[in-house]
């Protein structure tokens, strides 16, 4: 039973408010995925998630060093004498052996060229606590971040909700393949000051969520003198550091400040996370990396609300401590994140489908302006759910990510196996050819599978969170599970 407008009064402000972000249509199509998932027998005909950025094409490699590894957990005979030292208390600087190797992991991925002080490392549920826990220690409610657009939808949650920090867009545009320019910058930052916004920083998404680009050096430059001209913060989302899998190579900030010869270190702070790049978000693991040390200090006390388990960080501590496997999961995912991209954007381009270009990340930026029936966002929207309810595939649209323009979609590639990506590929390429009246190439081998049906269907447009699994998702079983 819901809560009465007077039963809401008892809530806090926080908890009542709007800022979570989930009335935005980039949840809105985890409900038609919740109501009939696509499975390839039990429900051939239901929605493919396309929404999810999860990187699910390594879990083999972490899986076969697991069973290469079993002392790396306390749950086996072989680890099993550490498991009082684990599960005792921890205080919340996090085990040295689990902040050594993360450090380590982190030059890893970005090249070798800079080195990481394990001392400066702090912890947090996941890249969104991580993304928080900075906002609280940076700015006061009503203060503002500059962030260019198209930018992740959840920033909304992570920043504005509980620490009520607002958000200022700074728009890119196709033009340029939406790059970040000083010009923009300034225009942001000026029109923000002209409305009384307090502007205390920037926050980057590099490799960019949704584009699946890098930021090369010279703009990363420019933007690092940028906040120090203004005296405001820098925060470098690098949650997509290692899935870059081709030229150019990803640039750190961290990379970027070691040459600049006039830059105040204590703007400079870096999030990161275990999610994407190494395909493990349940781990909920999110990483603070600051050159300020007042900021190390209070995000340290206040990281005690959101800390990574003492057994997750232990079994991470021997997997990153591993400089031959890490080499071979990092050059093995570059590889087959570029086949599978590769697969994808030439199977658009069948039907002429372009994307922006894009050399890293787990989606892609598909130009669908061609199919609008009217170059608005309006029109955008009709399209979403013609896709979502028709077509049965769950993509995001541009307008969600603050997009400047109509038309743009981010679909994910990288969550699904390869069967599950010819098939959505097939229904693009089936919709598309019966928009346009152009014929389809089409994989004879799916022919058999897959029925699709064009008729209107109602959709709720309800909320969930991108979290919630459906009950009728295929999950393995528990061995503490007899099979029935």
């Amino acid at each position: 039973m819901g809560l009465s407008h007077r039963g809401l009064q008892l809530l806090s402000n926080i908890a009542t408010n709007d800022k979570h972000g989930e009335n935005s249509p980039y949840f809105d199509g985890w409900k038609a995925y919740d109501t009939n998932p696509f499975h390839p027998t039990n429900n051939p005909e239901g929605v493919i998630q396309m929404g999810l950025a999860e990187n699910q094409l390594c879990p083999d490699l972490i899986e076969e060093w697991i069973r290469n590894n079993p002392e790396a957990s306390i749950c086996t005979a072989e680890g099993v004498n550490w498991f009082r030292y684990i599960a005792n208390f921890q205080d919340y600087h996090g085990l040295p052996e689990f902040r050594n190797a993360v450090a380590n992991y982190m030059s890893k991925t970005r090249g070798g060229k800079v080195k990481f002080d394990p001392d400066r490392i702090l912890m947090s549920g996941g890249a969104t606590g991580a993304n928080e826990l900075i906002m609280f220690c940076l700015a006061n409610p009503g203060e503002a971040f500059l962030v260019p657009s198209p930018f992740y939808p959840a920033f909304i949650r992570d920043l504005c909700w509980r620490p009520r920090v607002q958000l200022v867009p700074v728009e890119c545009h196709s033009s340029n393949n939406f790059m970040i320019t000083r010009e923009a910058l300034e225009d942001a930052y000026k029109k923000a000051k002209e409305d009384n916004i307090n502007i205390k920083g920037l926050i980057l998404t590099n490799p960019s969520n949704p584009l699946g680009s890098t930021v090369d050096r010279e703009t990363l430059r420019s933007i690092v003198s940028f906040i120090n001209e203004k005296n405001i913060h820098l925060v470098c989302d690098e949650i997509y550091a290692a899935t870059v899998f081709r030229a150019p190579c990803f640039v750190s900030v961290s990379e970027v400040i070691q040459d600049m010869e006039h830059c105040n270190l204590n703007l400079i702070h870096i999030v990161y996370s275990l999610s994407k790049d190494m395909g493990l978000p349940g781990f909920r693991v999110g990483i603070i990396y600051s050159y300020n040390d007042e900021v190390v200090s209070c995000g340290r006390k206040m990281s005690s609300f959101g800390l990574v388990s003492s057994q997750t960080q232990y079994f991470l501590a021997a997997l990153l401590s591993d400089d031959k496997f890490v080499d071979k999961y990092l050059g093995e995912s570059a590889r087959r994140l570029e086949q599978r991209h590769s697969h994808f954007t030439k199977g658009l381009e069948k039907v002429n489908i372009t994307c922006l270009p894009s050399n890293a990340g787990l989606f892609c930026w598909m130009n669908l302006r061609g199919l609008l029936k009217e170059q608005t966002f309006e029109g955008e929207m009709m399209l979403w759910r013609v896709i979502i309810n028709e077509v049965k595939l769950n993509v995001s649209p541009g307008s969600s990510f603050n997009c400047s323009e109509p038309g743009w979609f981010r679909v994910c590639f990288a969550n699904m196996d390869d069967q599950t990506v010819d098939i959505a590929l097939k229904r693009i390429r089936a919709f598309v050819g019966k928009e346009t009246g152009s014929k389809p190439v089409e994989h004879k081998r799916w022919k058999s599978n897959l029925r699709l049906s064009f008729s209107s269907r109602r959709f709720e447009e309800n909320v969930m969170s991108p979290h919630m699994m459906s009950p009728h998702s295929p999950m393995p079983r528990s061995p503490l599970v007899k099979a029935t």
